[in-house]
């Protein structure tokens, strides 16, 4: 397949999780702890395909790590979903509003992770 998505989350359970799902599936899965460690690998030369991001994280949440990364023009249109368990309509908004592609809401099903991100990634 041959697609990198970055995973953003404070919890290492949770990446762990996340990066076990995507890498039966075939992807490769790069790890950042929060916002600002997602950000330096980018800019480190991380180019991944796709970025999956926690919204309550410390140092740089998710909503002001999406807005970073929109700012980027290497990952202007890159998608990007958030992993949250965050339901709240003003959360979704706010997320929205700071680029995110789409929102799954902790605890996730592997499954249907997967086919969020087949729909959100381009072929």
């Amino acid at each position: 397949m041959g697609k990198t998505v970055l995973v953003v989350d404070d919890s290492v359970s949770m990446r762990q999780m996340v990066g076990f799902t995507l890498t039966n599936a075939g992807y490769t899965v790069v790890e950042a702890v929060d916002g600002q460690d997602a950000v330096s690998k980018l800019t480190g030369g991380a180019k991944p395909n796709l970025v999956i991001t926690d919204l309550n994280m410390p140092v740089m949440d998710g909503i002001s790590f999406i807005k970073h990364v929109r700012a980027m023009p290497d990952f202007k249109f890159t998608p990007i979903l958030m992993l949250t368990t965050e339901s709240a309509d003003n959360k979704k908004k706010d997320g929205q509003a700071a680029g995110a592609t789409g929102w799954i809401v902790k605890p996730f099903n592997p499954e249907q992770m997967l086919n969020v991100v087949k729909k959100v990634m381009p072929g």
